[in-house]
């Protein structure tokens, strides 16, 4: 990029907001997993008419534009592959509105997921979609990537809380789409395609958000078993008993005992599946919730369980679930991480599938996730050399493959960016992919927004 377009490009944004020396860029061009080119330039807008103006220039001067959070995504959606202008949204974090009345908030895409959780909490509000990357992600990568989080079985994931956006389109104008109402249908749903769109569609830069009062109580359940068809057996029982709880976690053997050896809490050695389930509500729902459950932990064969209704207590509960995925990495020094999602009673079939290829490939396999609504994340761990590469990448291959065959999707969270996007045809055919590249060339038509994610092939037609 020459001095004359760096100099235009300080003008809009700000002397003090542009990145040029290589070992500033060189921080910008991974993300939690994947590696990309290092940026020509990173900036930091702090107006959506700074963005338009930036983009406006992208497309006189045919540079690729690259949105970016925190970068605590997994898929390579935040990252360059080929130069370009990485504009990073951390200096536009300000929550703008908290509406008590009518159970909104207005927020700038910076603004950090559990900050804007624990700010809402203080009106007694609720927002609950909680990646695990919650105390760092920031809510407008969160809307670009539709996360989700254990809360999903009850609560639901990111786009059932975005109302309405404000977005700059790849070509520079700026449009708000959806409402500030619980209801809506004037036109086109813009909202929902551009959530989860990746940053291929549009750049955020502002979003309303719906919130729900705070459940007052809640009760937390460690619960082991010895077989992994007990514990999936176990969260079927739940669900068809009408409970929908708040959380419902699940742990497979290699997983428990990893994190068993990392942070001790006296897991019984026998267990083959472990289960972490959440009820929340009043205090007398959640009193009733744990009643009926009980007797279905018993009939499902639990083999030991563990009830508290005090928050220390819990935090203590969630220790095994919320440090596995650090744990993992006292297996092997690299992780592929996946994010699959099987249908509810598919779940053992799909466990003893990883079983089975840990065992023939000779490396370790761990899944984890959200049992309550069949997302899983598949950590594959590996050294980092040739061999372990390619036996990591036909464990990948064989995964999706049985995943789609259970009636499922090759992610549930994460997305395609650029890690999946050798697989989606997998799952979509080639004429849904044509259709999504005629979007992607109707508003960005000369491909300067994030350029090389999700179908890039495609835009070849």
């Amino acid at each position: 990029m020459n001095s004359r377009l760096i100099d235009k490009i300080r003008e809009i944004v700000g002397k003090e907001n542009v990145l040029i020396s290589e070992e500033e860029r060189k921080c910008y061009s991974f993300d939690a997993r994947a590696h990309g080119s290092v940026p020509d330039l990173v900036i930091f807008p702090k107006s959506a008419s700074q963005v338009s103006e930036v983009l406006k220039l992208a497309n006189e001067h045919n540079f690729p534009v690259i949105p970016r959070g925190q970068g605590s995504g997994v898929t390579g959606g935040a990252v360059s592959i080929s130069g370009g202008v990485v504009m990073v949204f951390t200096k536009m974090n300000r929550i703008l509105e908290i509406d008590k009345e009518n159970l909104i908030a207005i927020v700038e895409p910076g603004v950090i997921t559990y900050e804007f959780q624990e700010e809402v909490k203080k009106h007694g509000l609720f927002y609950p979609p909680d990646p695990a990357s919650h105390k760092y992600s920031t809510i407008g990568g969160n809307v670009a990537e539709c996360a989700g989080g254990p809360n999903s079985l009850k609560y639901g994931v990111t786009r059932d809380y975005v109302l309405g956006l404000q977005v700059v389109l790849p070509t520079g104008e700026i449009i708000e789409t959806g409402v500030r109402t619980m209801k809506g249908v004037v036109g086109y749903d813009l909202t929902r395609l551009f959530v989860g769109s990746e940053g291929t569609l549009c750049v955020i830069t502002k979003i309303i958000l719906k919130l729900i009062p705070l459940p007052e109580s809640k009760a937390t359940l460690l619960v082991f078993f010895r077989e992994v068809e007990d514990a999936a057996i176990c969260v079927s029982g739940i669900i068809s008993a009408r409970i929908v709880p708040a959380v419902m976690e699940f742990m497979d053997r290699a997983s428990v005992i990893c994190s068993e050896m990392a942070n001790p809490i006296g897991i019984p050695e026998e267990t083959g599946a472990l289960l972490l389930i959440e009820v929340d509500g009043d205090e007398a729902s959640v009193k009733a919730q744990v009643e009926k459950i009980i007797p279905i932990l018993k009939e499902k064969k639990a083999s030991e369980f563990r009830i508290t209704y005090d928050p220390k207590e819990s935090e203590a509960l969630w220790l095994a679930r919320r440090t596995l995925s650090q744990a993992t990495y006292n297996l092997n020094p690299v992780k592929v991480a996946e994010d699959v999602v099987v249908p509810r009673s598919k779940i053992p079939i799909l466990i003893r599938k990883l079983e089975v290829l840990s065992e023939e490939l000779n490396i370790p396999i761990l899944s984890f996730g959200h049992a309550g609504d069949g997302n899983f994340h598949v950590s594959i761990m590996i050294k980092d050399e040739p061999r372990d590469w390619e036996k990591a990448e036909k464990a990948v291959r064989e995964i999706f493959k049985e995943t789609i065959q259970l009636g499922g999707t090759i992610s549930g969270e994460h997305g395609i960016g650029t890690l999946k996007s050798d697989y989606i045809d997998m799952e979509l055919s080639r004429e849904a992919l044509i259709t999504m590249a005629k979007i992607k060339k109707l508003f960005d038509p000369n491909n300067i927004l994030n350029p090389g994610k999700i179908f890039p092939k495609y835009m070849k037609f």
